[in-house]
């Protein structure tokens, strides 16, 4: 017992130095920690990178060469013509030439310039869907954060209530189980109230044990995202709502999430990365057409068969270069086959995920109206609750109540505190989910909603 009251102080001590922080206050905390944020940010980068490769595919291209080594060399010319001034002129010459282990030095410059090739033109669009995709799926964590941020900040918020609410209620039984001691021993109350009080008190003694546990773990989940020490994170609860506002009807919500809906978005833009592929491999994709232009010299010099000797070759072109696969062995047809195969595979995938994006927005439109009818109905539950516990403390007072009564009746109002608690999170978040899914979840969503938590700081 004195190690739990020795928690309790200290969790009450941790909760009175530490400032409460609100939700933009833990999202812009998560901004900086948060791993998966910060991988998604590098990913976003190299698809930036995709983006600049695509539109180097149609640029001119120069390369240069150089080589330097040892090389052997023979030539050997039969049949030629020969003149000279003052030789005249023979038929039928040979010449031999042979250059043994001589030094070889050679070097090329060619520039290339692309004008017609359907593979080019997939690629480049191809890295242009990889950059988006990068895009979308960066904001994609982006709203990922936000969400995981607002889920983990509201488990921590609930966890406090839910302890301040069993310690006040515990306080309440420990009050009420003296008090039936001291009545019993003046013979006023049965044995029977002092055993249901006794019991009453070691269970929710229990469950403030239980509770102590929980915020320290949601607190401890929100420090994972947040970087933020635990026993700063003092979450604030949404004891009171803004009146929501109207909410559009289901289908526009569902339209509105099948076209913007990022992870939907990624995945289409995926499967026209998969058509692409196919696109590559197909027979208009095979010729291409460049214009080529090349200056290179070769010079090779040592001793040979016939005495010291040099070649030197130089050469220069510039013209268009025609290249038509003829016979690749089947692959380019094969590639093509698993290319389109895997195009099917991505367009179907794309339809499951539009599928599961509709469902939960149908699940969180639901949510987000019904919620706060739900809300309200549970608020007045509360004060049903709590006018029923003040009778009741009148009622034992003056004998029509007994203690387990007041006992149910205090449990009762802990739990409709508890259940409003919940249903106002669960309204916030929905918010938060349904503009999520359609792909319009920022900062300013999130100040809406943690304007309700500034406001039920005020009352």
């Amino acid at each position: 017992m004195m190690r739990g009251a020795a928690l309790g102080l200290l969790l009450a001590a941790a909760a009175q130095g530490a400032g409460a922080i609100d939700l933009i206050d833990a999202w812009r905390a998560a901004q900086k920690n948060d791993l998966e944020y910060v991988a998604a940010q590098s990913a976003r980068q190299a698809g930036q990178a995709r983006r600049e490769q695509g539109a180097s595919m149609w640029r001119p291209t120069v390369q240069l060469s150089g080589t330097v080594g040892r090389a052997n060399n023979e030539t050997t010319t039969t049949g030629a013509q020969f003149s000279a001034p003052g030789l005249g002129t023979s038929n039928g010459v040979a010449f031999d030439t042979s250059i043994n282990n001589g030094n070889l030095t050679r070097w090329a410059v060619e520039a290339r310039q692309p004008l017609f090739s359907r593979e080019r033109d997939a690629r480049k669009r191809q890295l242009e869907l990889a950059a988006d995709v990068a895009e979308l799926e960066w904001q994609s964590a982006q709203q990922g954060l936000m969400l995981r941020t607002a889920e983990r900040y509201f488990d921590a918020a609930l966890a406090a209530e839910s302890l301040r609410v069993l310690r006040r209620q515990q306080a309440a039984v420990e009050s009420a189980y003296k008090e039936v001691r001291d009545r019993f021993k003046l013979g006023d109350v049965a044995v029977t109230d002092t055993h249901e009080a006794a019991a009453r008190a070691e269970a929710i003694k229990a469950e403030v044990l239980a509770a102590e546990t929980q915020l320290q773990l949601k607190q401890a989940a929100l420090a994972d995202v947040t970087g933020l020490p635990p026993t700063e994170l003092q979450a604030l609860a949404p004891a009171g709502l803004a009146p929501v506002p109207d909410v559009p009807p289901l289908a526009q919500w569902l339209a509105e999430a099948k076209a913007s809906n990022l992870d939907l978005r990624a995945q289409t833009a995926g499967t026209q990365v998969a058509q692409q592929e196919a696109a590559k491999y197909s027979a208009e994709a095979s010729p291409t057409l460049d214009v080529v232009a090349h200056v290179g010299q070769d010079r090779l010099s040592g001793s040979g068969d016939f005495g010291p000797a040099s070649n030197n070759l130089n050469n220069a072109l510039i013209g268009l270069q025609l290249t038509v696969p003829l016979y690749t062995g089947g692959y380019r047809s094969a590639r093509q086959e698993e290319a389109l195969r895997l195009a099917d595979k991505a367009a179907t995938d794309a339809d499951r995920t539009a599928q599961q994006v509709a469902l939960q927005t149908r699940a969180a439109w639901l949510g987000l109206t019904v919620g706060a009818s739900r809300s309200a109905a549970l608020a007045e539950s509360l004060k049903a609750t709590r006018s029923r516990l003040d009778a009741t403390r009148v009622g034992r007072q003056v004998g029509e109540r007994t203690t387990l009564d007041l006992l149910s009746a205090e449990n009762a109002a802990a739990s409709a505190e508890l259940a409003l608690q919940q249903a106002r999170a669960s309204l916030l978040l929905d918010r938060l989910r349904l503009a999520a899914l359609a792909g319009r979840l920022d900062e300013g969503q999130l100040q809406s909603v943690n304007a309700n938590l500034e406001a039920s700081t005020a009352r």
